[in-house]
């Protein structure tokens, strides 16, 4: 890799191709720049790789070290408002992203482990560094909190009180991760709750998390589930079920649902829906994984359920990825013998560019509450607390 001093760089001749130039200074971003949004580079050839691989070469070439910046949200903010989209997918990448979307279920029974081997496995002491007590890998609520344990406690909460939770109700967990919903059900509302999840290291965690409550974990797929249940949620997992599956996974929330129960899906979701992906976040984050749009949600429900209440509390996501960024940050030293500087870049980057994301309201986290029509449900009004 050729390198040049952030300051040597302005006299180097470099040239910056005019689509990269004109988002920048869209964006009030400056190269080698004194401000903490400012992109300081340290590789000539750094903007020739962004115009030619865009997002994928903007994420690849800081990986790899060949620039930096000292506040990454700012710098994605600046940039998600002021043209990203445009620097984020050519021409012929969106076409190519058209096609294998239209020709290929990205999400299929077979493909739906992929994430959990990328990303869920990728070590529980990452995660156990990252998050807080319950675990909770998923948006905290932060309305009245003031830390993260805190949030997210209110979040588990929120969601069993939407839920109304009785003692002995039995409840589906789909995509459970490390258990902290099923944990604090079980623990706090005395629920029975199967927890489901493809990650194997999710499930040993969790199993031994919840081995003295009235829960059980298991590594399966969404679509082999067995059994009916009183109260159905599912926390963060939604966003990989993939468009082509939506009317797939509400048939089986359905199928299993009994019908005075209630549905609560928690998931991150797109103002518009769309029909291509982020490429830096498909290979390295989350492969194959797709936001539904809320038209999206509603049509691949309205089959089978009344949308009760919709609520969306998306800027909570911006503090909570700062809240995990931060607790991570000194741990990264003790853990540099499993995770290499180029893991630990990526990492950061993924954390920074998810949260400027939610800030600039690119994109939202709704938890919606449904009910079956046959139980003629008497009104509901969910919680605000």
């Amino acid at each position: 890799m050729s390198t040049l001093p952030s300051h040597a760089l302005a006299d180097a001749g470099i040239k910056i191709p005019a689509l990269v130039a004109r988002v920048f200074a869209a964006a009030d971003i400056r190269i080698n720049g004194s401000r903490p949004w400012d992109m300081q580079v340290h590789n000539p050839d750094t903007f020739a790789r962004i115009a030619a691989q865009r997002s994928l070469g903007l994420g690849e070439s800081y990986m790899d070290g060949w620039w930096e910046c000292a506040a990454l949200d700012q710098f994605f903010f600046r940039l998600m408002t002021h043209g990203a989209a445009e620097l984020a997918r050519s021409p012929r990448m969106q076409v190519l992203q058209l096609l294998s979307h239209a020709l290929i279920n990205r999400q299929n029974h077979r493909r739906a482990w992929q994430v959990a081997k990328t990303h869920y496995d990728a070590g529980n002491d990452l995660f156990e560094a990252m998050l807080d007590e319950t675990l909770a890998y998923s948006c905290g609520y932060w309305k009245n909190a003031d830390g993260l344990s805190q949030a997210q406690r209110e979040k588990l909460d929120l969601i069993c009180r939407k839920l109304q939770l009785q003692p002995g109700m039995r409840v589906l967990d789909i995509g459970c991760g490390w258990g902290s919903f099923v944990e604090y059900a079980a623990r706090h509302y005395q629920a029975e709750v199967t927890g489901i999840t493809v990650s194997v290291e999710q499930a040993r965690l969790a199993q031994s998390r919840c081995r003295d409550l009235s829960a059980e974990i298991l590594v399966q797929d969404y679509r082999d589930v067995v059994g009916r249940f009183d109260r159905v949620v599912s926390v963060g997992m939604f966003e990989h079920v993939g468009r082509r599956n939506y009317r797939t996974f509400m048939d089986v929330v359905n199928r299993h649902l009994e019908d005075n129960g209630l549905f609560l899906l928690h998931t991150i979701g797109a103002n518009r829906s769309q029909h291509t992906h982020d490429p830096w976040i498909n290979r390295y984050i989350f492969p194959n994984g797709e936001l539904p749009s809320l038209h999206q949600l509603s049509g691949a429900a309205e089959k089978h359920f009344i949308i009760e209440d919709v609520h969306n509390f998306g800027p909570d996501y911006a503090t909570t990825l700062n809240a995990w960024h931060d607790k991570l940050a000194p741990h990264w030293g003790s853990l540099a013998e499993r995770y290499d500087e180029r893991f630990q870049r990526m990492w950061r980057y993924y954390l920074k560019v998810c949260a400027a994301a939610f800030q600039a309201r690119r994109i939202q986290l709704w938890q919606v509450v449904m009910s079956k029509p046959q139980a003629c449900r008497p009104r509901y009004d969910a919680p605000r607390p």
